[in-house]
């Protein structure tokens, strides 16, 4: 058993790990080459305005939020990594933090456990996304109805099954709160089957980690091993994560979180990015099929307004959909997002990866500028140096011109 972790939805620190050597230089946010797969360049040379690049330590290290109760808080980052045309450029940690500590992930989990399902579909484990949830859990028929047998693999992978699932109506520090309460039960797919519909399945989006916590025991059914495991063989070890740089928590009850139990190193997570950037292929092996990764980015939802400074305004299968505006632009991102104030950011239109990681678990809604501003600082540095680069196409062009006159 790789750890069996009690349920701390509060603030929950990181784990060292033994990563390698992988050593935090002291210059501005330049990364040490490694043997885990990345190459390594300066900002500049992929793209990037560098004295930007260099504000986002700064900016995040002096953020403060006005938090729910009308106080002003200082927030907490602890990593920001970021990945352009495949290269690593930036990479800062804060406070004990470094490029050698597993981060809990927190609900990105979730959008790993989309992967796995992707990988499991390609491998015909998984037949159909339409399949009836209820046919994989034959002890729980006797909490079928018929509206509820019509709920399917796809309605959890959207949240959009349509149970009452009242995951934020208290805080996840809260006893009551119900992902705390399903973590205690000796049965959490059954306690998650019993809840009473609030809404026609597939009609409705609404966060239901229950739903994760079930794809993830279907997952084990089909795959015929612990997810971890699966996780382990078909994901993390063909991406050359090692066992060492990841953990994947149990709850109180001893069921592996697949809904928010996954810690990795950040240079790992923006590995998962890259996976989704590249169409399912990473250093030319697909892992998971393209067709896969365009629908599970796709929106399956309608789109909505997200309460928690995401910006998010779409759901695919598991991972966010949203935009950041920088000027006069509207830049078009997929995300995987976690309680805390962790982000990964994959940018289609720019080639590029962002992790973002954060200790902020009692600051909701102020959780999630941590990663917006550095998000924000990244797409300036990468817009500005194109429109400099363009500019000074321009003037070279102007004087060539004015020469021949």
């Amino acid at each position: 058993m790789r750890m069996i972790i009690a349920l701390a939805l509060s603030l929950m620190p990181s784990l060292a790990f033994a990563a390698g050597a992988i050593a935090t230089p002291t210059t501005c946010g330049a990364p040490t080459a490694s043997s885990d797969g990345w190459p390594v360049a300066a900002p500049a040379k992929e793209g990037f305005d560098p004295g930007l690049i260099c504000s986002i330590g700064p900016a995040l290290k002096g953020l403060t939020a006005v938090n729910v109760d009308g106080a002003v808080v200082a927030l907490h980052p602890n990593g920001v990594v970021v990945v352009r045309h495949g290269t690593l450029v930036y990479e800062h940690y804060f406070g004990r933090d470094d490029a050698q500590r597993v981060h809990p992930l927190m609900s990105i989990s979730k959008s790993v456990v989309a992967l796995l399902a992707g990988i499991a579909l390609d491998h015909g484990w998984l037949k159909q996304v339409d399949a009836r949830a209820f046919s994989y859990f034959p002890d729980d028929s006797d909490l079928r109805s018929h509206d509820k047998d019509s709920i399917t693999i796809r309605e959890l992978l959207t949240m959009s099954s349509g149970l009452s699932w009242p995951e934020q109506a208290v805080p996840y520090s809260n006893p009551a709160n119900i992902v705390q309460r399903m973590a205690l039960v000796p049965d959490p797919y059954r306690f998650v089957l019993a809840r009473p519909l609030a809404a026609t399945p597939g009609t409705v989006w609404h966060y239901n980690s229950g739903g994760g916590e079930l794809l993830g025991d279907i997952l084990m059914k089909v795959a015929h091993q612990p997810l971890d495991q699966f996780a382990q063989q078909a994901l993390f070890d063909p991406l050359g994560i090692r066992y060492a740089d990841w953990v994947w928590e149990r709850s109180q009850n001893d069921k592996l979180a697949a809904s928010w139990g996954l810690y990795l190193l950040p240079r790992g997570l923006a590995k998962i990015g890259q996976l989704v950037l590249n169409h399912g292929t990473w250093h030319g092996h697909q892992i998971v099929s393209a067709q896969w990764i365009n629908e599970m980015t796709s929106p399956q939802v309608p789109p909505f307004k997200w309460t928690n400074n995401s910006h998010a305004n779409c759901y695919g299968y598991l991972w966010w959909l949203g935009e950041s505006k920088v000027g006069s632009q509207e830049i078009n991102w997929v995300a995987g997002i976690g309680h805390g104030g962790q982000k990964l950011y994959v940018v289609p239109s720019l080639d590029l990866v962002v992790v973002v990681t954060a200790g902020d678990y009692n600051l909701f809604p102020a959780s999630g500028l941590v990663g917006n501003t550095a998000l924000g600082i990244v797409l300036r540095a990468a817009l500005e140096a194109t429109s400099s680069q363009k500019q000074s196409v321009s003037n070279g062009d102007e004087t060539i011109q004015t020469g021949k006159q």
